[in-house]
């Protein structure tokens, strides 16, 4: 009877460790295009020093994978897109969501601010919303399962 009591509660910390992994905002995140739906990159969300960085870590269209920031001025002018940080510095609030000044968009050579969550429908979306001014607009990021 202990033997069946000591594997049941192993059982349950391993599916509660596996719930609470597959709920975080960081891991890779695959973006789709809000105004064609086309697949365009790999992003790693990750934290570091408490705070919300994002990478991108593969361009999906080969024909884009050595494309650069050609609209992008000072030291980012004709940057590799393969590498950049587009997100910078998001702190997490009261309310589950990463808020912050940087969310960078290279194809546009514009930083908004942001505001990025997990869709609390789906855990494996995450909600990416520009900010300019009062305008807004929110992609929604497929995680990539790897």
């Amino acid at each position: 009877m202990m033997k069946n009591k000591t594997y049941l509660s192993i059982a349950i910390l391993f599916f509660v460790a596996h719930i609470s992994v597959a709920q975080s905002v960081f891991g890779k995140w695959k973006t789709i295009d809000d105004r064609n739906g086309n697949e365009k990159a790999i992003i790693n969300v990750y934290e570091k020093n408490g705070k919300m960085y994002g990478e991108i870590v593969k361009i999906v269209d080969p024909k884009r994978r050595n494309a650069v920031c050609e609209k992008c001025e000072g030291d980012l002018k004709n940057a590799p897109i393969l590498g950049l940080h587009i997100i910078k510095n998001a702190e997490k609030t009261d309310k589950n969501e990463y808020k912050g000044k940087y969310l960078f968009d290279p194809e546009q050579a514009m930083t908004f601010r942001c505001k990025i969550w997990l869709d609390p429908e789906d855990s494996d979306k995450l909600k990416v919303r520009g900010y300019l001014a009062f305008i807004y607009r929110t992609q929604t990021w497929i995680r990539v399962k790897e």
